[in-house]
This record gives structure tokens, C-alpha cells and sequence, in this order.
């Protein structure tokens, strides 16, 4: 990062959330990761990003630094958990979220905070489950953060298309396995399947859909067919390349469409 940031304890249900924050012109992004990372998910992406956009960014409930918040866990407090924190930001808010995030930046944009000037949706779980998503699969996935293993396995055979730098995938891995029990095994058996169409559908502020050309989690037909239908001012723009983790498989190019999104919503 070239810029400092400065941290700001914003309090929340059980305790208080570290949110990193940089100031600086117009909007601020305020990013939120997927299910399995955390904020520093982010810093690759932040390096090709203009120093003087500000930006906010903080790990889930029940994830990384936040692990020992208490629960639930579910999507619904994790959105109250993001509104939150954009009131405690005090600012115009450019809402950024990654997979599970997105699906958390969903439910915030449905209620309109005042402050929400924008949302840019990266690889997004969809608003509709799609079929994929059975029980079996759901038990499957509950287990692939249960060691260094299968999360080796996740992020070789299914997350990502382009090969990462050791030391980024030594992060993933440990981010990994940094969350709560609770936290690690509410999305796979509850957040993924749960279907939010309804609040989906009353998001009306302009909204970039990012996807990766090689994204096997989130691929393109599948938020074609469970997003796009329900977010009415929704446009998709597909990297090419990147599988699911695009903030480290494609750092620059997403940085670049960050910065896009901030000059055409300007």
C-alpha cells in the first residue's frame, strides 16, 4: 500500500470491528472479502490503485482479526454489520463486495442506505441459488476449510485459474483457516442457499457485476441467469482469465475497473 491508513474501531453487536481507512477524493471503496478471506485479501489490488482514493475495508464477523466476535453469523448480520460500518465511515460509500461479500453487499444496497453512491459486485454469489447448490454439495463444501489440505486443494482445483506467488497463496491458506467454527460452516450450509431475490430486486442504484472469464465458483451463465434478472441496472463486465479470487488472480485489471466505476458514477 503507498499510502497510510489509519484504523477505526467501529462498535457492533458483541464487541467492535477494526476497520482499516484511508481518506482522500470523492467516494470511498469500502471492500468486503469472501468467505475464507479477510481484508488483506484486498492488498494486491490496492497497490494498482491510485493512492488518493480513499478506502475502508475490514474482516467479517468471525473471520481473521474479527474471530472472536460472537455470532450469528448469517448474511443478515453481516449486511447490518456493513451498514454499520458505512455510518461510522461518515462518508459517500462505493460498496465493493467479493463472493460472499457480494451477496452480504446485496442486502445493504436493497435497503438504500443514504450514503451508498455505488456498488461494484466481484465474482458474486447471485441473489438466486442456482440448482448446483444441493444439500450434498453444501456438506462438501462445509469441510473444504478444515485443514491446510483441503484448502490447498480449493484454492489449486477450484478458486483460481491463474497461479499465485507463494507467499499470497501462504495467506490464503492461513486466512483460511482463521475463522470461527460457526463462521467457516454458516455459508456452505445457510448464506450460499439462501435465496434473496426479493431484496435483490429492490436495489436500484447503478451496479457493476465483475466476473472471471475461468471463475468456476460464480461462472459467467450462472450470474447471467441468477443475477441479472434481478438487479435491474446490473451490467456484467468478464475478465478475461481469472477464476474466483480476482482481487489476487487479477489485481491490476480489477483496480482498473474499480477505477472506472468512480469516474462514470462521478
Amino acid at each position: 500500500m503507498t499510502s497510510p491508513f489509519t484504523e477505526l474501531q467501529v462498535p457492533v453487536s458483541g464487541g467492535s470491528l477494526t476497520v482499516g481507512h484511508r481518506s482522500g477524493r470523492g467516494p470511498t471503496l469500502l471492500l468486503l472479502h469472501y468467505w475464507g478471506g479477510s481484508s488483506r485479501t484486498w492488498n494486491p489490488m490496492l497497490a494498482h490503485l491510485d493512492p488518493q482514493v480513499p478506502v475502508a475495508f475490514y474482516d467479517h464477523r468471525g473471520w481473521s482479526r474479527s474471530n472472536t466476535l460472537p455470532g450469528p453469523f448469517d448474511l443478515g448480520q453481516l449486511a447490518t454489520d456493513a451498514a454499520t460500518v458505512i455510518e461510522a465511515l461518515g462518508t459517500d460509500v462505493i460498496l465493493v463486495g467479493h463472493s460472499m461479500g457480494g451477496k452480504v453487499a446485496q442486502l445493504v444496497a436493497a435497503e438504500h442506505p443514504t450514503a451508498l453512491k455505488g456498488l461494484i459486485l466481484v465474482a458474486p454469489a447471485p441473489p438466486e441459488p442456482p440448482a448446483a447448490i444441493t444439500a450434498q454439495f453444501q456438506q462438501q463444501l462445509a469441510h473444504a476449510y478444515d485443514n491446510p489440505d483441503t484448502v490447498s486443494s480449493a484454492v489449486d482445483h477450484v478458486l483460481t485459474a491463474i497461479p499465485l506467488a507463494v507467499s499470497v497463496r501462504a495467506r490464503i491458506v492461513e486466512d483460511s483457516l482463521a475463522g470461527a467454527a460457526a463462521a467457516r460452516t454458516e455459508w456452505p450450509l445457510h448464506g450460499i442457499a439462501e435465496n434473496i431475490t426479493t431484496a435483490a430486486q429492490r436495489i436500484l442504484i447503478d451496479t457493476t457485476v465483475i466476473a472471471g472469464s475461468r471463475d468456476l465458483v460464480e461462472p459467467v451463465d450462472v450470474l447471467r441467469q441468477h443475477l441479472e434478472p434481478f438487479i435491474s441496472k446490473a451490467s456484467i463486465r468478464v475478465l478475461d482469465g481469472p477464476g474466483h479470487l480476482i482481487p489476487l488472480e487479477a489485481p491490476e485489471a480489477l483496480a482498473g475497473e474499480l477505477t472506472r466505476y468512480r469516474l462514470n458514477s462521478g
